[in-house]
């Protein structure tokens, strides 16, 4: 963005305060500074500095203890660049801001390994060498909640004040759970067409209260992860200023559907021929009474390579799928979360759902992850599994037909301590994901972890307090 562009750009926003020149953590939380209009200019041409230990913070914004970029570097800071997206006007805010993405850089301008965008900028760059270029989109399935329930537990009543709805009642594809908060609704397109955020369409989730908003797929897959993360912070904020809060926490009802974040994704070679294209018709198959009329060949082999080593590597991305405490109540029988590594054709129990119709749209949706992942890592590690894929060039097991739930597979990681054990000795991963972000993410889940295995819950008091 030119000087002149800046000025215009200042000239057509008279409205604008204050700009926010921002980062994404390693949990995806927003962090960065607040800086008077003026200064545009300086966060657009690198001009902001900070830490290099603020991408490596814990969910409550505490530093690591012992984290080599705190102490052993005097807490040093790095540089930023510009991701080239915005300056992106922030309407919800108390007064008229711009939010200017930014990602974290070495002082001698080399990105920063320990920056989540900038891990997957890197996996990126390893298919554009490929001559290979993903396309995807993702699914963000949020609840709408009672800000005043965050100091205390959230009751299925909670839903009730915010709906109208009865207790018994579900949302699945309800159209007057989308008419009771259209305005909510309104705003959140409107901020996203200002934010150039590809929304698409709405439905009412299976939740009472629970909503998900489909994000187009697209080629770029850097600007498919910045509108996620953006969306996500376009809701929390478009919800504050209707008095609600916006949750993508993976589990915040025990009795309720958790939150997930699939992720669409095919790829195109140098020609834009989509990869998985099997070119031959499917339609055939398409509502067979009988699953098991589709065939393992239904997509190409490049498809099935990729389907393997997604499979491969889901147990070690864990720790990216399901990345917190919360993260695991969301894996329970028959919830539409996977809990074992498979796949299948149309089949919505399977971890990897292949959907069926035009070859040309063949297409692997991934429903591992909660929608509490950071959604650069969670692009990052699946493409780096379908990476790895591809170039070992293996077959995956036969298509699951039927229930995953009751087929006997080979659970994934039931538990954080379990999944970060196989993040630590990761194979797949190993080589796809620098070290600087592999040690900063199991530092971060270890201090949560200690502090949460150190909390007692008014449960505990509760239950124990004078009955033992």
């Amino acid at each position: 963005m030119q000087n002149a562009d800046i000025a215009g750009w200042l000239a057509d926003h008279p409205d604008i305060d204050n700009v926010r020149a921002v980062i994404f953590d390693i949990n995806g939380v927003m962090r960065g500074k607040r800086l008077p209009v003026s200064q545009l200019k300086k966060a657009i041409n690198g001009g902001v500095r900070m830490p290099l230990s603020s991408a490596n913070l814990d969910i409550w914004g505490r530093d690591i203890a012992h984290s080599k970029w705190v102490f052993e570097t005097g807490d040093a800071d790095g540089g930023t660049c510009w991701t080239g997206r915005g300056p992106l006007p922030m309407t919800w805010t108390d007064r008229d801001a711009a939010m200017v993405p930014l990602c974290l850089t070495y002082n001698d301008g080399r990105l920063f390994d320990g920056d989540p965008r900038n891990l997957l900028a890197s996996i990126l760059d390893k298919f554009a060498a490929r001559k290979l270029y993903p396309v995807a989109a993702f699914e963000m399935e949020f609840y709408l909640a009672d800000p005043g329930l965050h100091d205390g537990p959230m009751p299925q009543t909670a839903m009730s004040r915010l709906t109208g709805a009865k207790n018994i009642r579900d949302g699945v594809y309800s159209l007057e759970d989308l008419s009771d908060h259209d305005a909510l609704l309104n705003d959140i397109y409107d901020c996203c067409q200002l934010q150039d955020v590809a929304a698409d369409a709405a439905i009412s989730e299976a939740g009472s209260g629970q909503f998900e908003i489909n994000l187009l797929h697209g080629p770029d897959c850097l600007k498919i992860a910045d509108d996620a993360m953006l969306f996500k912070q376009i809701t929390k904020g478009v919800a504050r200023k209707h008095g609600l809060a916006a949750s993508f926490m993976a589990k915040p009802y025990a009795d309720r559907p958790g939150n997930g974040m699939h992720v669409h994704l095919s790829i195109r070679d140098q020609h834009g021929r989509n990869i998985f294209d099997d070119s031959r018709d499917a339609g055939s198959a398409v509502g067979s009474e009988d699953s098991r009329d589709v065939g393992s060949d239904v997509g190409s082999a490049a498809m099935q390579h990729a389907v393997a080593g997604l499979l491969a590597a889901m147990p070690e991305s864990m720790l990216i799928f399901a990345p917190h405490h919360n993260s695991y109540r969301r894996f329970a029988i028959e919830s539409h979360a996977p809990m074992a590594a498979c796949w299948g054709y149309e089949n919505r129990t399977a971890a990897l759902r292949i959907p069926l119709g035009p070859p040309e749209q063949r297409r692997i949706e991934h429903r591992v992850a909660g929608a509490d992942t950071n959604p650069y890592l969670m692009l990052a590690v699946i493409l780096a599994g379908v990476l790895a894929g591809l170039d070992k060039a293996e077959m995956p097991p036969p298509a699951l037909v039927g229930s995953a739930y009751d087929a006997h597979l080979p659970a994934l990681p039931t538990s954080w301590e379990n999944a970060r054990d196989c993040f630590a000795n990761a194979t797949v991963l190993g080589e796809l994901l620098p070290d600087v972000l592999r040690q900063m993410l199991l530092d971060c889940k270890a201090q949560e972890m200690r502090r949460f295995a150190g909390d007692i819950s008014a449960f505990e008091y509760q239950s124990y307090l004078d009955q033992v």
